[in-house]
């Protein structure tokens, strides 16, 4: 009995999220292909021994991929989703699915009327940790979850804000950074239905933020917190604690709490806290480590968009997902500025 032929994968923009696709696709799969207009594109695709295009749609009449990864920035995400869904190519779109809302939800609605899969890059949720602590809060060991709390506290240095795009709205820790402990908290807590905000640019000054904290409420009832700043000399962010990024020294420590009446939860190091016996704040209260697979998220999600493509499991993190978890970013930024709570649908 023969295998079926490895699936041939396209990467369109061949930036450092790019690039981490391209290596992945290689174990994984096959590369069908590089776009991107950069001249170090091409150089890129030389290292790869793959071929090079400077437009996607030269790239699909030519080499009719099996599926498409977009790591383009995020104004483009909307086109080139839309190019490969006209084609009939699954398509892998990076976060955040777009830089609107209305834009996200024209190109959900395209892939729906196509019939064609959409993911978003969301790849945190394809995290064992993660997997492991949606098993444990499915199964009850939290009872009803009460109160969240979420950080992500980071310092970026000087020279990362020399890009010019990364001084302008949209391009915040907000968009960049918390967008994934948003996603991550849907997906272990429930749909969030209201949000509010403030935010602060007092460090650096810049027309985009660099703090910002969110009070949100959960339809199951929780309520949770959730603050960001990349301006804070901190151990206290997912990238910092989880390991999944070796460009990122591990600290040890752990940024997420999930509380609820039967117990509580601290990730990413999967500490279970819980009563022996009664429960009360007088009693000794233990706390258990939970094991978890090994596994880069990038790997895993590159793994499962090959069975997406192979018709053998829905998308994980669909395009209604990114569309879902974007509408709560938008609706903190509407709540930012407006000091009200937003609801979300």
């Amino acid at each position: 009995m023969s295998l079926a032929p490895a699936p041939r994968i396209a990467v369109v923009g061949a930036g450092l999220i790019g690039r981490r696709h391209m290596h992945h696709i290689m174990r994984e799969a096959a590369l069908a292909g590089i776009v991107d207009p950069s001249p170090a594109a091409r150089q890129t695709a030389d290292q790869f021994e793959t071929p090079w295009y400077d437009n996607l749609q030269e790239l699909i009449d030519a080499e009719r991929p099996d599926g498409v990864v977009v790591a383009t920035p995020n104004r483009l995400h909307v086109e080139h989703g839309l190019a490969c869904i006209a084609a009939g190519l699954p398509v892998l779109v990076e976060k955040p699915i777009a830089d609107d809302v209305a834009e996200a939800t024209r190109l959900v609605e395209a892939a729906e009327a196509k019939g064609v899969a959409l993911l978003v890059g969301h790849h945190r949720r394809h995290n064992p940790l993660i997997r492991k602590a949606s098993e444990v809060i499915a199964a009850g060991a939290l009872g009803r979850i009460v109160t969240v709390q979420a950080m992500c506290w980071l310092h970026k240095p000087d020279d990362y804000f020399d890009v010019a795009w990364r001084r302008q709205a949209g391009a915040g820790p907000v968009f960049i950074n918390l967008i994934h402990d948003i996603d991550l908290l849907r997906f272990l807590c429930g749909e969030i239905v209201s949000v509010q905000a403030l935010d602060a640019n007092t460090i650096r000054g810049l027309p985009v933020e660099d703090s910002a904290a969110l009070l949100v409420r959960f339809a199951g009832g929780a309520i949770g917190t959730m603050t960001v700043s990349d301006a804070v000399a901190a151990p206290w962010s997912w990238e910092l604690t989880a390991g999944e990024n070796p460009a990122y020294p591990r600290t040890g420590q752990s940024c997420y709490m999930i509380g609820g009446t039967d117990g509580g939860l601290s990730l990413p190091d999967l500490g279970l806290w819980h009563y022996a016996g009664a429960k009360g704040w007088w009693e000794p209260i233990e706390r258990r480590a939970l094991p978890a697979g090994d596994g880069d998220p990038l790997a895993l999600q590159i793994r499962h968009f090959c069975q997406v493509i192979a018709g053998e499991t829905a998308p994980l993190v669909s395009g209604h997902e990114g569309l879902q978890t974007l509408k709560v970013v938008a609706a903190a930024k509407i709540a930012a500025r407006s000091g009200g709570i937003v609801a979300i649908e």
